[in-house]
C-alpha cells in the first residue's frame, strides 16, 4: 500500500504543480492610451528637435507580477533610431511593488505623478523623465517598446546612471517582463 501511495504521489504531484502554474495570471502590461502594433497619438511625440508634440507619457497598468517581485521598472526604447544603438526614451526604476499603474503624464517630473521611491534615469535626450517619439521625417514607422519589468530587488543606481548601466541592472534582476510595442512616424 505504501508503494502504491508513493507511486500515486509521484505521478500526481507534478500534475498538480503544472496545474497551479497554468492558473497563474500572466504578467501583462496594458494602456488606455497606446496599443500593441498601433500608431501613437501626437500627444506622445517629443517637443523639441523639430518635433511639436505634447511629450506626454501614456497611461500604463500592469497585473500578474511574478512571485518575489520587490519593485518594478518601466523602460521605453526605440530600436529603430539611427544611432547604431537605439534610443532610450524613458527609464523609471524602483517603482514600489504595491503600485500597478501610472497615469498619463507620469513621465513629467514637474507633475509629481510617480510614486515615492521611483527613480527617473536620464533619457537619451539628456534629461530625467519621459522623452516622446521623434523619428526623422520621412523615415517610416519606428517602434517604441514600452516594457514593465518585475524586479527581484530595488536597484542601487546613481542618479546619473547611463541607460546602458540601468539596462544591465534591470536585466540582472528581472523576474519577468511584458511589452507593448507602439509605432510612430512623421
Amino acid at each position: 500500500m505504501k508503494t502504491l501511495v508513493k507511486k500515486g504521489l509521484t505521478v500526481l504531484l507534478p500534475s498538480l504543480l503544472c496545474w497551479n502554474v497554468a492558473l497563474a495570471e500572466p504578467f501583462t502590461l496594458s494602456s488606455t492610451d497606446i496599443e500593441h502594433g498601433e500608431f501613437m497619438k501626437s500627444a506622445h511625440e517629443f517637443q523639441g528637435f523639430g518635433c511639436v508634440g505634447d511629450n506626454m507619457s501614456p497611461q500604463l497598468s500592469w497585473s500578474g507580477a511574478p512571485e518575489g517581485t520587490a519593485a518594478f521598472a518601466i523602460t521605453v526604447y526605440d530600436p529603430d533610431a539611427p544611432t547604431g544603438s537605439g534610443w532610450w526614451h524613458w527609464q523609471l526604476v524602483n517603482i514600489p511593488k504595491n503600485v500597478t499603474s501610472l497615469p498619463a503624464g507620469a513621465g513629467d517630473l514637474s507633475k509629481k505623478l510617480t510614486s515615492k521611491g521611483g527613480l527617473h534615469i536620464s533619457n537619451d535626450y539628456g534629461f530625467a523623465g519621459f522623452g516622446g517619439a521623434c523619428p526623422p521625417p520621412g523615415h517610416g514607422a519606428y517602434r517604441y517598446q514600452f516594457t514593465i519589468h518585475a524586479l527581484s530587488k530595488k536597484l542601487e543606481l546613481p542618479e546619473n546612471a547611463s541607460g546602458a548601466l540601468t539596462g544591465y541592472m534591470i536585466n540582472g534582476h528581472s523576474l519577468g517582463t511584458s511589452t507593448i510595442e507602439a509605432l510612430y512616424k512623421r
